[in-house]
């Protein structure tokens, strides 16, 4: 019996709103990867997020550590839209604080 080597595809989808997701899962690219870049092994990935395979997180890395221009430009380019989102809702959205402080400064109930 011989090892039969055959090319594997990555186990990422783009989903309609151009997120890449991890196997079957909802997880982001970006959330396996950034907790690999923070030291986390791919058991704990796979522990914290249990929608994932332990082969589709080696996997993913293993995708990651061939691609990495690619990869770190597309998380730069998610970087940039999350940071686009929270400007337009600070916008829409009131300063929680002063809500907040409004509230603490009301005489309490007794």
């Amino acid at each position: 019996m011989s090892l039969v080597l055959e090319r594997e595809t990555p186990p990422l989808q783009e989903d309609e709103t151009g997120a890449i997701r991890v196997g079957s899962s909802r997880v982001l690219l970006e959330t396996v990867i950034r907790a690999f870049q923070d030291g986390a092994s791919p058991e704990s990935i796979v522990h914290r997020y249990s929608t994932l395979s332990l082969s589709d997180v080696y996997n993913t890395i293993g995708y990651y550590l061939r691609h990495q221009d690619a990869v770190e430009a597309y998380l730069d380019r998610r970087e940039m839209l999350a940071e686009s989102v929270q400007q337009r809702l600070s916008g829409i959205q009131p300063d929680l604080s002063l809500i907040r402080d409004r509230l603490l400064s009301q005489p309490k109930l007794r």
